[in-house]
């Protein structure tokens, strides 16, 4: 069990988005408290009902929206956390976090939390080998994020290549670990 533990789980805009709804369901039923936050390009792939649904928790989506009760959302968030758990990771938000550019939601909460962050990539293959991408993770392995995967797998353009997410157990296996 994991003891209540409280996980943020950010969806970005990727294919494997639809992926993030198996973790929170993998989450949930090992216990952890998970709380969503997604992009708006993660709304593309998948919607809030879904991931609302299997969480039993609201899901934040905009940086500005207004509270049910007074809170700075980005903060309660990042100080509430035992994990923040990013599945998937595009290269969008790797590189954002890499530079420190907080411009929505998640990125502000990543920024803000003093909780581990577990980033679970997933990409296509050039993106995933080209130099910046891979400059942006080992930056971020440098300040202390924790990675995981991705894998090498049948890609959305049809490619058999490093970039496909690791897997929802592995995932959430690792996530309740790193949990503080």
């Amino acid at each position: 069990m994991a003891a209540r533990k409280k996980i943020i789980l950010g969806a970005t805009g990727s294919i494997a988005a639809f992926k993030a709804a198996d973790i929170v369901s993998s989450l949930v039923q090992k216990g952890a408290e998970v709380h969503v936050i997604m992009t708006r390009e993660a709304e593309n792939f998948i919607t809030p009902l879904t991931l609302a649904m299997l969480s039993c928790n609201k899901v934040y989506s905009r940086m500005f929206d207004m509270p049910d009760a007074w809170d700075v959302e980005h903060i309660s968030l990042a100080d509430s956390a035992d994990l923040v758990l990013i599945a998937p990771a595009t290269a969008n938000v790797i590189g954002k976090l890499a530079g420190g550019i907080c411009d929505d939601l998640l990125t502000c909460v990543v920024t803000a939390t003093r909780a581990p962050v577990l980033i679970a990539p997933a990409m296509n293959d050039g993106m995933y080998t080209h130099k910046i991408v891979e400059a942006n993770i080992a930056r971020l392995k440098e300040i202390g994020y924790h990675f995981i995967g991705p894998v090498k797998g049948r890609l959305v353009c049809g490619r058999n290549a490093m970039g496909r997410m690791s897997g929802i157990d592995e995932i959430a296996a690792n996530a309740l670990k790193l949990a503080r």
